[in-house]
């Protein structure tokens, strides 16, 4: 009996400990993100974000300073909430976020994630990127950074 062929399989792109990420649909590009496989979600840092209903939908509006070199520079994005969740911070506390989908595009590899919102000010990097995020599509290499220069 002859064995049935595998699918084919899309090998794993390296990725370092660190890289940058576009956020296609918001217009954003190259921001500065910190890989984390010790996380199981990704989170992106706010400076501030209000929850309001819009049509009968919950979204958040949020306010991101993703320059740490000039945080007075801000995007305002407007994306739905898909649930909130409770998560354990850095600081190993308990707390309530948001989580929202988005669109990232890290090197050629475009995706669909979930993440929470929090603020990140305190942080060096203004994204985690978990590993529900990395998974199937990312190796990571946390000898290398920047590998996905673009």
């Amino acid at each position: 009996m002859t064995p049935e062929p595998s699918k084919a399989t899309t090998p794993l792109l390296p990725i370092g400990w660190k890289e940058r990420l576009d956020f296609p649909d918001w217009g954003l590009k190259r921001v500065r993100v910190k890989i984390d496989t010790g996380a199981c979600t990704s989170a992106l840092g706010a400076s501030g974000y209000e929850l309001v209903e819009v049509n009968g939908r919950l979204m958040a509006r949020l306010r991101l300073a993703l320059n740490r070199r000039r945080p007075e520079k801000t995007a305002v994005i407007e994306a739905p909430v898909v649930r909130m969740v409770h998560v354990t911070n850095t600081g190993g506390g308990r707390e309530e976020r948001p989580m929202i989908e988005a669109t990232i595009r890290l090197g050629p590899v475009r995706k669909r994630i979930r993440l929470t919102i929090t603020s990140r000010a305190a942080m060096r990097f203004p994204m985690i990127l978990g590993r529900e995020a990395l998974a199937g599509s990312f190796v990571v290499d946390v000898s290398q950074k920047d590998l996905l220069k673009s």
